[in-house]
C-alpha cells in the first residue's frame, strides 16, 4: 500500500491559514490526479486543491476547519485502482464480477469523465450553497459542462421566482372560506449563527487595525465634473471605436492621482517601523465590491499607462474578484487606493485606509447642485471628495494641497492630458 498525504500547500508570503471551504469528491472515492478534491479559502482568495496522484480519497481534515499551512488534508491511497476494491486477498475478480468491471455502464463511464460537469466553479458553488440549489439541479453552460456564476445565479432566481407562487396558493383557498375567529398576527423570532467566512474575518482584522494603530484624519473638497463629463460626451464614441471599452471616470481619477503623487512622494510613501518608503511609481488600488466582501487589487504604475490601458485593467480585475478567480499575486502590492462609494448612493464618507498605505481618496455620488461660477449661480454636476490619510506619514497641509491638485486637474483634464 502507497499512501500520498495531501497538505495544505504554500500560498503566499502572508498566508499562514486557509479554511477547507467545502470538499469537491465524497470521502472513499477514487480520485485522478490534479483533480480538484476540495476549495481552500485564503485571506485573498478561493482556491481549488489539486489531487497529487491517484488513488482512493481518505478526508482527515473536516468543511469548515482552519488549517495551517502544512496541515494534513486528506490522504491517497496509491494502490487502488479505478473501479477496483482494494482487496489484498483476491487478486482475480469473480467470474459474476468479470462483466461489470471490463464493461461497465455508459452511466459508470460518464461519471467517471465529466467531473467539471459535476461541480460548479467556486465563485457558482458559493451562490448556490446561499441560495440552497443543488448543483445536480443546475444545467452547466461552462467548459466540459461546468456550472458557471451566471448559471448559478439564474437557477437561484430561478427557485426564488418559485417559492411565492407556490406560498401564495393556500391562501388562495382561505378566502373561500369565511372566518369568524380573531385575526391574530405572527412574528418571527428566529435567529441564524454563521460562521464568517475567512475573507470577511481578515476584512475586520484589517479595518480595525487600520482604525486603531494609524493616526488616520480626512479632509473633503469638492469637484466639478462639468469638463470631465463633456470630455466623455465629445469623445466617447471614437474612444470606444479606437480601444473596445468605454472611459469611464475611474481611469480619468485614478491618471489624476498618479500625476500627482509623483509630484508629492509623501502621499505615495509607506511607514515601515521607523523608517519611510518612497515609491517612483504609482500602482493605485482599486476597491471592488463581491459576494465575498471588498477587494483592493492594483494596478501597476498608472503614472505610464494610458487611459484605456487603466480601464482595461481595471475591467479584467473586476471580473476575476467578482468571479474569484483572483491570484495571491493580483491582490499584493499597491501604493495608494481609490474607493468609489458614489455607485451604490453614498453622497459623503471617510474612507479607512489600507494599510501598509498611508493614504485613500473616497468618490461619491454626482449631484447637480447651485455652485456659484464667476458671480452666477449655475447648476453643476459636483461630486465630493474624502481623502484619508495617515498623520504620522503626512501633514495636514500637505493632504489638503494634494487633493486640491487633483481637483483642479479633474476640473481642466486637458491640462492633465498635456502634462502640465
Amino acid at each position: 500500500m502507497s499512501i500520498v498525504e495531501m497538505k495544505v500547500p504554500v500560498i503566499g508570503e502572508s498566508i499562514t491559514e486557509v479554511t477547507l471551504s467545502q470538499w469537491l469528491v465524497k470521502d472513499g472515492d477514487f480520485v485522478k490526479i490534479d483533480q480538484a478534491i476540495c476549495e481552500f479559502e485564503s485571506d485573498k482568495a478561493t482556491l481549488e486543491f489539486p489531487a497529487e496522484a491517484s488513488g482512493k480519497l481518505t478526508h482527515v481534515a473536516k468543511e469548515g476547519a482552519d488549517l495551517d499551512i502544512g496541515a494534513l488534508v486528506a490522504t491517497i491511497d496509491t494502490s487502488v485502482q479505478e473501479g477496483k476494491k482494494n482487496d489484498p486477498k483476491s487478486d482475480d475478480p469473480k467470474p459474476s464480477e468479470v462483466a461489470t468491471t471490463q464493461a461497465p455502464t455508459p452511466v459508470q463511464q460518464e461519471s467517471a469523465g465529466s467531473y467539471a460537469s459535476q461541480h460548479p466553479s467556486p465563485a457558482a458553488a458559493k451562490i448556490l450553497r446561499e441560495g440552497d440549489v443543488p448543483a445536480s439541479d443546475v444545467a452547466g453552460s461552462g467548459k466540459d459542462g461546468r456550472i458557471t456564476k451566471e448559471d448559478a445565479q439564474k437557477a437561484v432566481a430561478a427557485q426564488k421566482q418559485e417559492q411565492p407562487a407556490t406560498a401564495t396558493q393556500p391562501e388562495a383557498k382561505k378566502e373561500t372560506t369565511p372566518v369568524h375567529t380573531e385575526s391574530k398576527t405572527s412574528f418571527s423570532r428566529s435567529e441564524e449563527r454563521k460562521k464568517m467566512s475567512r475573507m470577511r474575518r481578515t476584512i475586520a482584522k484589517r479595518l480595525v487595525s487600520a482604525k486603531n494603530n494609524t493616526a488616520m484624519l480626512t479632509t473633503f473638497n469638492e469637484v466639478d465634473l462639468t469638463a470631465i463629463m463633456d470630455l466623455r460626451n465629445k469623445y466617447q464614441d471614437r474612444f470606444v471605436k479606437k480601444y473596445g471599452i468605454k472611459l469611464g471616470f475611474m481611469s480619468i481619477f485614478a491618471k489624476a492621482c498618479a500625476k500627482v503623487l509623483m509630484e508629492m512622494p509623501d502621499v505615495n510613501a509607506i511607514l515601515d517601523g521607523e523608517d519611510l518608503i518612497y515609491h517612483d511609481y504609482a500602482d493605485i488600488s482599486i476597491a471592488i465590491s463581491t459576494p465575498n466582501g471588498l477587494v483592493v487589487p492594483p494596478v501597476h504604475n498608472v503614472e505610464s499607462l494610458n487611459f484605456a490601458e487603466v480601464e482595461w485593467k481595471i475591467k479584467a480585475l473586476a471580473d476575476k474578484a467578482r468571479n474569484g478567480n483572483l491570484s495571491i499575486e493580483e491582490m499584493q502590492g499597491g501604493t495608494f487606493t481609490i474607493t468609489n462609494g458614489g455607485v451604490f448612493g453614498s453622497l459623503l464618507s471617510t474612507p479607512i485606509l489600507n494599510e501598509p498605505q498611508s493614504a485613500i481618496l473616497g468618490m461619491h455620488g454626482i449631484k447637480e447642485r447651485p455652485v456659484v461660477v464667476d458671480g452666477e449661480i449655475k447648476i453643476r454636476p459636483m461630486m465630493y471628495l474624502a481623502l484619508s490619510y495617515d498623520h504620522r506619514v503626512i501633514d495636514g497641509s500637505t493632504s489638503v494641497t494634494f487633493l486640491v491638485k487633483v481637483k483642479e486637474l479633474l476640473e481642466d483634464p486637458v491640462a492633465m492630458l498635456m502634462d502640465i
